[in-house]
């Protein structure tokens, strides 16, 4: 990720965004010890889980919808990229000729 004025460039995201197969404690405690922001929803198990143990279960992580929604556009850009059978299968050779028939199908798609 590119920076703005000196220094040395990101490595880390300011926020992520993921669906419910990254909901665990786990990857939250590993993102929230290295100051990275999520938006996790919770899947239905865990909801339970936490409201079967009372007090003890804690409180629901925060999630914000507005947010959550940002991620069907992302989603539906690399489902349009997919059907693009060369993209989808990768019969490039090279990561160079890769990254241009990626570049190709995304202006096609654009205009």
């Amino acid at each position: 990720m590119p920076r703005i004025g000196p220094g040395r460039p990101r490595v880390r995201p300011a926020h992520v965004l993921g669906d419910k197969g990254y909901s665990s404690k786990a990857i939250r405690t590993w993102l929230r010890r290295r100051g990275i922001g999520h938006t996790i929803p919770e899947r239905a198990d865990q909801v339970r889980n936490r409201a079967r143990r009372g007090r003890q279960g804690g409180r629901p992580p925060r999630f914000d919808k507005r947010l959550y929604t940002q991620r069907n556009i992302v989603e539906r850009c690399f489902n349009r990229l997919k059907q693009w059978r060369g993209i989808a299968t990768r019969y490039d050779k090279t990561a160079e000729s890769y990254q241009a028939a990626v570049t190709l199908a995304s202006l096609l798609m654009w205009a």
